[in-house]
C-alpha cells in the first residue's frame, strides 16, 4: 500500500529568502537608532578634552600681533632732486645731526642760485648809485637854499635901511619901494625852498626805505635759493640710525623721493594691527601683556590711528617701565590687550566645541565620568584662555571642550 508524501510548506530558496530579508530589516532598524537624535557614541577619554568649570579672576581681551619699531622715525626724502654724486655713509651707520649722507647735483638750481647772487650784486650797485644821486641832489637843494636864505637876510637888511632913510626925507620912495619889493621877494622864495627842501628830503626818505625793502626781498630770495643749492646735502635730521637708505651714486633722484629713514635707538614701541569689530572699545590708556623669556610685560596704547585698510586698525604701544633686553626692530610680539577690569566670574576653558555650538550648548559629563549629555549654556565674554559662563554650569562641572566635529548629532557620548 502506498504511503502518500506530506508537501513542505516551505522551500530552501524560500527560506533563505525570508531569512535575508530579516537580516536587511534588522541592518535598516540598527542604522536608524544610530542616526536617530536620541542615539549614543561610544568615545575614548585619551581622544578628547575634559575640563572642569571653575571660578576665578577674569578679564576680557583679545590676542593681537605687535612689530617692534624704533620709539620715533624720521624719514629723508629730497628737498631737491638732482643726481647722487657722492655717499658719506653706508646704510646702518650711526649718525649725529647735521652729519651729510649723501650729496646731489643739480645744474639748473646751481645756475639759478648765481644769477639770483648776479641779480642781488646789481640791484645792490644801483640802490648805491641812486643814493648818491639822492645825497648829491640834497646837497645841491641845501646849497640854494643857503643862496636864498641869504639874499633874503640882505633883502631885508636893504629894506630896513631904506625905510628908515625914507622916513627922514633922505632918499626917494622909488628906492624905497624896489627894496621893498625886493625883501617881499625873497620871503617868498625863502618859502619856496623850505617847501622845495621838504619835499626832497621826504622824496629821498621813501625811495631809500623802496631800495632798502627790495633789497632785502632779493636778499630773502637769495638765502632761499642757498637753503635749495644746501639742500642738495642730505644731512641726518636727528642723531639716530641710519636705515632703508635706498641711492646709489649716478642715480637721479626726483624731488620729494624717499631715500631712507633715520631710527632713534634711545627706546622702542610696539606698532598692533586689531580689527576693526573692536574699533569702538581701544582708547588710550588701556594695557596689554606678553610672556618673552619666561618674563611677562606690559604695554600701554599710546595713539590710536582709526583709518580702517583691510578690516583692520592700528595702535602705537610703549612699554609702561621695563623694556626686554635685547629686544630688536622688527621682532613679532603675541599680545593680549585688555578689554576690561577684572572681575570673578565663573569660567570654561576655550576649545574646538565652540565653532559646532556657537556657545549654546556643550557636552557636560555626567557625576560617574561614565558618560556626557548635551546641556544648553549661556556664554559671555572671552578671552584668550577661557569663555565666561553666564547660564547653564555651575563650579566643578567637567565639560568636555574639544572639537564635536566627528560627533555629528550624538546626544550623549559614552566615555571609555
Amino acid at each position: 500500500m502506498d504511503v502518500p508524501i506530506q508537501k513542505k510548506k516551505f522551500s530552501n530558496k524560500k527560506l533563505g529568502l525570508i531569512v535575508g530579508v530579516l537580516i536587511i530589516t534588522a541592518l535598516i532598524i540598527y542604522v536608524v537608532i544610530q542616526t536617530s537624535g536620541g542615539s549614543k557614541l561610544n568615545v575614548e577619554k585619551e581622544r578628547i578634552s575634559i575640563h572642569t568649570v571653575s571660578n576665578d579672576v577674569f578679564q576680557e581681551n583679545i590676542p593681537v600681533n605687535g612689530i617692534v619699531l624704533p620709539i620715533t622715525t624720521i624719514y629723508l626724502d629730497a628737498l631737491e632732486g638732482g643726481r647722487v654724486e657722492e655717499k658719506f655713509v653706508e646704510d646702518g651707520a650711526m649718525m649725529k645731526k647735521g652729519e651729510p649722507i649723501l650729496r646731489l647735483s643739480n645744474t639748473d638750481l646751481e645756475l639759478s642760485l648765481v644769477n639770483q647772487e648776479t641779480s642781488v650784486y646789481n640791484l645792490l650797485t644801483q640802490m648805491q648809485i641812486s643814493q648818491n644821486a639822492a645825497r648829491q641832489n640834497t646837497i645841491n637843494r641845501q646849497n640854494q637854499f643857503t643862496d636864498v636864505e641869504n639874499n633874503l637876510i640882505e633883502a631885508e637888511r636893504v629894506y630896513t635901511l631904506n625905510k628908515s632913510l625914507y622916513e627922514k626925507g633922505a632918499i626917494g620912495r622909488m628906492d624905497y619901494e624896489s627894496s621893498k619889493n625886493n625883501f617881499d621877494y625873497q620871503k617868498e622864495r625863502m618859502k619856496l625852498a623850505k617847501q622845495v627842501l621838504s619835499e626832497d628830503s621826504t622824496s629821498s626818505k621813501l625811495e631809500i626805505n623802496q631800495a632798502k625793502n627790495s633789497y632785502a626781498r632779493t636778499q630773502s630770495a637769495l638765502e632761499l635759493m642757498r637753503k635749495k643749492v644746501g639742500d642738495l646735502v642730505v644731512r641726518a635730521p636727528i642723531d639716530g640710525q641710519l636705515t632703508s637708505l635706498d641711492a646709489e651714486i649716478g642715480q637721479s633722484i626726483s624731488k620729494g623721493t624717499r631715500l631712507g629713514q633715520v631710527d632713534v635707538t634711545s627706546g622702542y614701541k610696539v606698532r598692533v594691527d586689531i580689527d576693526e569689530h573692536y574699533i569702538s572699545r581701544i582708547y588710550n590708556g588701556q594695557t596689554g601683556t606678553f610672556t618673552l623669556n619666561n618674563k611677562t610685560y606690559t604695554l600701554v596704547i599710546k595713539k590710536v590711528f582709526t583709518q580702517v585698510t583691510n578690516g583692520r586698525f592700528q595702535v602705537d604701544m610703549k612699554f609702561e617701565s621695563e623694556v626686554p633686553e635685547g629686544i630688536r626692530r622688527g621682532q613679532n610680539l603675541q599680545i593680549r590687550v585688555a578689554l576690561s577690569a577684572e572681575k570673578e566670574a565663573l569660567l570654561v576653558a576655550k576649545g574646538g566645541f565652540f565653532q559646532k555650538t556657537g556657545g549654546n550648548w556643550i557636552f557636560k559629563v555626567s557625576e560617574d565620568g561614565n558618560s556626557a549629555y548635551k546641556v544648553n549654556v549661556r556664554l559671555g565674554s572671552q578671552n584668550t584662555e577661557y569663555y565666561e559662563v553666564l547660564e547653564g554650569l555651575n563650579p566643578g562641572d567637567k565639560v568636555v571642550t574639544s572639537s564635536y566635529d566627528s560627533f555629528g548629532d550624538i546626544e550623549e557620548l559614552i566615555l571609555k
